[in-house]
């Protein structure tokens, strides 16, 4: 376990989040002081390209100018992370933001890719019976520079760890990423830009239980980077007892949502799907999955159950779950079975519930 230094003094009231403001705000704050607007681009360019974290950092800028910026504004950072190491070289990583409030994010190494596992509220409001996140009640949206700001750790973390760069991003940490709709697209935009980290989008995939409105809003707004549904069942029935969100978004106002983004952005979608032990894993239930399928393009997902404390669910049995996959196969389906990472640390899919808060304080 690690501990990265603290950046900013607890409890302390800051000014305006200067990483807040386009351009064209930053632009007029030089203006009404006097001094040339082209200094706007320079502090930009050290928010978003170089990830200053300080006024004090960004060189090129004359120093009374540094001390005003200083006055007017701030820069909210973590104000520390802890990091701990599963025995497969995992990573968890429990980042104290400026609020004090806690997410965690995760970076997963696999030997052709690194991926960093991103939050985007802190808790959730959604109560999938499945998840530990889901125990936790939904605190706040992260703010675009917050989300930017797990990917930027994570990415020099693998750096350090695995001397390799970070090859994708997945928005499947806490949250519900369409219920922060805009601070998460923003944190995209930033992630992805020429201006910013220059992450290429087609490695980026979104995670959503489902939220056929927002998904629709994806296929106007024509993005890029790659769509997952958490499906989990395959029956308005089945999926309404694991997954409230159901109740207000049924698998058929979900699969239109799906067409029109499709029709819209032309990318395949994912379906994720944890298979639990006589619940959704009989032949059965891959019939009724294999019919979703039909609904756009897309690829399956199979995803080892990861047991949380007092959770009624257990992981499906080798047997059935070959029989699941073959049926699947059968039926010309693209399916790929996904091994958890990180379990022995609460770090694997549907396991954070900030733990690593209890050993923060110890």
């Amino acid at each position: 376990m690690s501990t990265f230094a603290p950046m900013a003094a607890s409890g302390t009231s800051l000014p305006k989040n200067i990483r807040n403001l386009e351009l064209t705000e930053i632009s007029s704050w030089f203006k009404q002081r006097g001094e040339p607007t082209f200094r706007a681009r320079q502090v930009y360019e050290w928010l978003w390209k170089k990830s200053a974290l300080s006024f004090d950092d960004m060189s090129n800028l004359p120093k009374p100018t540094r001390e005003a910026l200083k006055t007017d504004f701030s820069i909210h950072r973590f104000e520390n992370v802890i990091s701990q190491i599963s025995k497969d070289g995992t990573i968890k990583n429990a980042f104290h933001l400026y609020d004090d409030r806690r997410v965690e994010g995760v970076l997963i190494p696999a030997e052709k890719r690194m991926t960093a596992c991103i939050s985007s509220q802190v808790g959730c409001s959604l109560e999938c019976k499945f998840c530990a996140t889901g125990r936790l009640k939904r605190e706040r949206n992260l703010g675009a520079d917050e989300i930017y700001d797990e990917v930027v750790f994570i990415q020099k973390q693998t750096l350090e760890k695995y001397n390799t760069p970070l090859t994708n991003i997945v928005f499947m940490g806490m949250g519900e990423p369409l219920l922060n709709y805009s601070n998460v697209l923003e944190a995209i935009d930033k992630i992805t830009s020429p201006e910013g980290l220059n992450f290429s989008a087609q490695r980026i995939t979104l995670s959503t239980a489902g939220v056929a409105k927002m998904i629709k809003k994806l296929g106007d707004d024509n993005v890029k980077f790659n769509l997952a549904l958490s499906l989990h069942a395959a029956t308005d029935e089945k999926r309404s007892k694991i997954m409230p969100i159901n109740d207000s978004n049924k698998l058929e106002e979900v699969a239109e949502a799906l067409k029109y983004f499709y029709s819209k952005t032309q990318t395949k979608v994912t379906y994720e799907y944890i298979v639990f032990k006589d619940f959704n894993d009989s032949v059965q239930d891959a019939y009724k999955l294999a019919e979703f399928c039909k609904v756009v393009p897309c690829k399956v997902n199979l995803i080892e159950y990861n047991p949380i404390d007092n959770g009624e669910f257990k992981q499906a049995n080798p047997e059935r779950l070959a029989a699941f996959v073959k049926l699947l196969r059968s039926r010309g389906i693209i399916v790929n079975t996904r091994r958890s990472r990180g379990k022995d640390i609460d770090a694997a899919c549907g396991q954070l519930a900030n733990k690593l808060q209890e050993v923060d304080k110890s």
